[in-house]
């Protein structure tokens, strides 16, 4: 048995299957979800980066992609934690505005893709039904995927942000059981509620270094960093 192809092109019957959601409703928008705890540390962190770093690469954030959070044990209603917006403003992203939620099936089935900090968190997402299993990943376990996906098999931006972001998730799923993580721990982010800023900001560069690729490969535009 050999690996599949990382990345393979996809074909005009899959193109037309591009415009339809999971359930079958029209849409034009990639959605990705990023799932924590709280939703007050790095969920938050995460989502903000994500914005942050497609902005900087498209000098937008459009192109029908949506960005957000939510907890499994959401603070509903809560501010970000005071270290994660301090994080967030040291890599220049904008933490203003940002509320606490908590996970709802409505969020998953929206989701075109959901990262997640933690294992647990994967377990949890998928354990609520909605197809989920082959969209959610942790979020560095999403990255040494893409990473191991040859770009030039991807849609180019011309045919448009969704289609590219959507055949990457694909191929994304498809390496998944060739591509094991090193270890348990490679795949987790850990949690810094309630730890000193020195923690967030190691956590923040966690995130940070394990969402670059990542945004290269949805927009097919590498950091100018």
């Amino acid at each position: 048995m050999t690996a599949p192809e990382a990345g393979r092109g996809i074909g005009s019957g899959e193109r037309a299957a591009e415009q339809t959601s999971t359930f079958g409703f029209p849409r034009d928008s990639f959605r990705i979800l990023h799932v924590s705890t709280g939703n007050v540390c790095r969920s938050p962190i995460t989502e903000r980066l994500t914005r942050h770093f497609v902005h900087e690469r498209l000098g937008v954030l459009g192109g029908g992609l949506i960005v957000e959070s939510a907890g499994t044990w959401g603070h509903e209603g809560a501010p970000m934690e005071t270290n994660a917006e301090t994080v967030l403003a040291e890599f220049g992203a904008d933490a203003s505005g940002f509320v606490g939620r908590e996970l709802l099936d409505e969020h998953v089935i929206r989701a075109d893709l959901v990262l997640t900090a933690t294992r647990d968190h994967r377990a949890q997402v998928i354990s609520m039904g909605h197809s989920a299993g082959l969209r959610t990943f942790t979020l560095k376990e999403f990255t040494r995927l893409v990473n191991a996906i040859d770009p030039a098999t991807l849609p180019s931006l011309e045919e448009g942000l969704v289609v590219r972001s959507r055949a990457l998730v694909r191929a994304a799923a498809a390496l998944r059981g060739w591509l094991l993580a090193p270890t348990a721990e490679a795949d987790e982010v850990y949690d810094p509620y309630g730890a000193p800023l020195t923690f967030f900001r190691s956590i923040g560069d966690e995130i940070h270094q394990a969402l670059d690729p990542v945004v290269t490969a949805l927009t097919g535009v590498a950091s100018r960093a």
